[in-house]
C-alpha cells in the first residue's frame, strides 16, 4: 500500500538579482512567482483575504491574507482532509492526483466568512464557515452534486445562490441553512457565455466569480478561443437573473480567471492569474477604471510590469518557505506551508 508523503504547498520559484532589486521599489507583477492557482478574494475593512486550489492535497483549500494586495501570509486551510474514500487515502491503486476540490469562492456576509469548493472525486458542493477566519475550526455543510466552478453569491434580497457552468452558465437557490439546493430555482442564466470571444471557443466560459458594484451585477468568466489566449470576459445586468450583455474585457498574455478586488482608498484592481508551465498558475494585479458603467482592465489593455502598491517584502513572501524540522516547545509539528500529497496516515510519521 503506498504511503503519503509530505510536499510543500507551493513550490520555490528562482528569481534573479534583477527583479529582486526591482520589487524593493514597487510592486511588480506577477504579484507571487509561485503556483496559487484559481484565487477568490475579499477585503473586510482593511484586510484582505485570499483562497485557492489545491486538489488532492492535504490540509486544504488554504487561505491567505495580505494588508496591502502584495504581501500574502498563509492562516489556515478550510478542511483538514476532504473525504476518506480510496483516491484520497491512496489505497486499492486508487488516487485523486489532480482531482479533489477546485476553485473556490471566498464571500463576507453577516459577520461570518464563507469559502465554497466543489470536488468531482466526492460529486459534492462544500461550503465551510466561521466567524474567525485566522484562527478558528471551519465548519463544513456539504450536498450533491459538484457544482462546477461556482461562484457563492448573498444578494441583497437575503437570497443565497451559486453560479456555475461551462459556456452554458447556471444558477440556483440554496435553502436558507446552505445544506442543499431549493427545489425548482435551476435556471439558466447565460446560453452561451462564450459567444464574445466567437465563434471558435476551445474552451468555454467557465470559473464564474459574481460581483455586485452600484447596484449592477457583473459576471466574470474565462474562455480560451482556439489559436489564441486566454481571455477575460464579463457579463453584466441590472438584475441578478438578467438578461446579462457580455463583451470580452481582457485579453494579454493568457492572464485571465478571478474577479474584482478594491482598497479602503477608492482604487479598483482585477486579480487574475497565468498558466505559467512549471511553476504553475501565478497571480496578477491589474489596475480598473470604470466607463459608463463597465470596468475597463489593465493599462491601455495590457497588463503594467509595476503596480501603485507597497513594494513585496521578499521574493514569495510569507507563502514559500523552507524547512529545518527543529521545534521550540509550543510550536506546530507541521508550519501551515506543508502539506500532506494524500490523506496523512498519522501512524507513520512523527516530529
Amino acid at each position: 500500500m503506498h504511503k503519503p508523503f509530505l510536499s510543500l504547498v507551493f513550490i520555490m520559484a528562482i528569481f534573479s538579482s534583477t527583479i529582486a532589486s526591482a520589487q524593493k521599489e514597487s510592486a511588480k507583477n506577477p504579484i507571487i512567482h509561485a503556483d496559487v492557482p484559481d484565487m477568490s478574494m475579499i477585503r473586510v475593512g482593511d484586510n484582505y483575504y485570499m483562497s485557492s486550489t489545491t486538489m488532492h492535497m492535504s490540509p486544504g483549500l488554504p487561505i491567505m491574507k495580505s494588508d496591502d494586495l502584495v504581501n500574502w501570509k498563509l492562516v489556515s486551510y478550510a478542511y483538514d482532509t476532504l473525504s476518506s474514500q480510496d483516491e484520497l487515502t491512496l489505497t486499492n491503486s486508487k488516487n485523486a492526483y489532480g482531482s479533489g476540490s477546485w476553485a473556490s469562492s471566498l464571500r463576507y456576509h453577516n459577520d461570518i466568512y464563507y469559502v465554497s469548493t466543489f470536488a468531482q472525486t466526492t460529486d459534492k458542493t462544500y461550503i465551510y464557515t466561521t466567524k474567525d477566519i485566522e484562527n478558528a475550526t471551519w465548519k463544513e455543510i456539504s450536498f450533491e452534486p459538484a457544482y462546477h466552478d461556482h461562484t457563492l453569491f448573498f444578494d441583497d434580497d437575503g437570497k443565497t445562490y451559486l453560479i456555475w457552468g461551462g459556456g452554458k452558465i447556471k444558477m440556483i437557490e440554496l435553502k436558507e441553512d446552505l445544506s442543499g439546493v431549493k427545489e425548482e430555482t435551476e435556471r439558466v442564466l447565460i446560453e452561451n457565455a462564450s459567444e464574445p470571444a466567437g465563434p471558435n471557443i476551445g474552451l468555454p466560459a467557465e470559473g464564474s466569480q459574481l460581483f455586485k458594484v452600484n447596484g449592477k451585477y457583473y459576471l466574470f468568466h474565462i474562455a480560451w478561443p482556439r489559436e489564441d489566449m486566454r481571455t477575460v470576459i464579463i457579463h453584466r445586468a441590472d438584475k441578478i437573473t438578467g438578461p446579462y450583455e457580455g463583451r470580452v474585457a481582457f485579453k494579454d498574455k493568457g492572464v485571465a480567471q478571478g474577479g474584482l478586488i478594491d482598497t479602503p482608498q477608492g482604487d479598483w484592481y482585477a486579480y487574475l492569474f497565468r498558466d505559467y508551465g512549471a511553476v504553475g498558475r501565478i497571480p496578477y494585479l491589474v489596475p480598473v477604471s470604470w466607463e459608463n458603467g463597465w470596468p475597463v482592465l489593465g493599462e491601455d489593455g495590457k497588463v503594467p510590469e509595476t503596480l501603485n502598491l507597497p513594494a513585496s517584502k521578499g521574493l514569495i513572501p510569507g507563502i514559500v518557505a523552507s524547512d529545518d524540522f527543529s521545534r521550540e516547545e509550543g510550536d506546530a509539528d507541521l508550519p501551515l506551508v506543508w502539506q500532506w500529497n494524500h490523506n496523512p496516515d498519522n501512524d507513520y510519521w512523527s516530529l
